[in-house]
């Protein structure tokens, strides 16, 4: 893989909730590559890097553009391209809308693969919302990658909040998720949980993705924590 891998408060409202596992499964490291390397991706990598995943940040300047942001992000983040990005456990898309068709693109075959998308249907330079025919943002998303089974997560709160450490005195901060698959849903908690955050598991992207949608959705910029 190409790069170098160098070691380099906001409180949330509190909300009380039934006791949850903060466990990942044991084994391996699960790897986490990310298609993107601005803010909401780095505070992503910092995040999971943090909790041990091996992660990978990529962007459509090739590696050699990324290699010491990586070493600034700590030892577990590694620059590389979208494909080898892609190869990961996990995908994530961490681009803004308009560039997502020619980030996606990238990778050729996306059957079998994890996308968590993290994208609202806005941004530059206009910042004017996308005509999405009334459809949640990540299915229009899906379409792009066929074959990939699709999760939307980190989309309603800012870079700066999702870089801070998750754990508390307050207790876990929240991140929403939903996508159409229970079980990747739950791989996905499962990484999420493994990094420090708890989660509030939403249900399929019809339902789900509408309430985390940015605009129109009830649930961006809701800042919670379990305890």
């Amino acid at each position: 893989m190409s790069g170098t891998r160098t070691r380099g408060a906001r409180t949330p409202h509190r909300l009380a909730a039934h006791p949850q596992a903060d466990h990942v499964q044991e084994g391996h490291p699960m790897t986490v590559g990310i298609i993107g390397a601005g803010a909401i991706a780095s505070a992503l990598a910092l995040r999971f890097a943090a909790a041990g995943q091996a992660v990978t940040i990529s962007n459509s300047r090739g590696p050699h553009t990324l290699t010491a942001h990586a070493s600034r992000l700590g030892f577990q983040v590694a620059a590389g391209t979208v494909q080898e990005a892609a190869a990961s456990e996990f995908v994530v898309l961490a681009v803004p809308w308009r560039s997502a068709p020619d980030a996606l693109a990238g990778v050729s075959d996306w059957s079998g693969r994890i996308l968590i998308d993290t994208t609202n249907p806005l941004g530059p330079p206009d910042f004017r919302v996308a005509d999405l025919g009334g459809r949640p943002s990540t299915s229009v998303i899906a379409d792009m990658v066929p074959g990939a089974a699709v999760v939307k997560a980190f989309n309603t709160l800012p870079p700066a909040v999702l870089a801070e450490d998750p754990r508390h005195s307050g207790g876990r901060r929240v991140i929403f998720l939903s996508g159409d698959d229970a079980v990747t849903n739950k791989r996905v908690q499962r990484l999420v949980e493994g990094a420090g955050w708890a989660v509030i598991d939403l249900g399929s992207l019809h339902l789900g993705g509408r309430l985390q949608q940015f605009p129109g959705g009830v649930l961006p910029t809701l800042d919670l924590a379990l305890r």
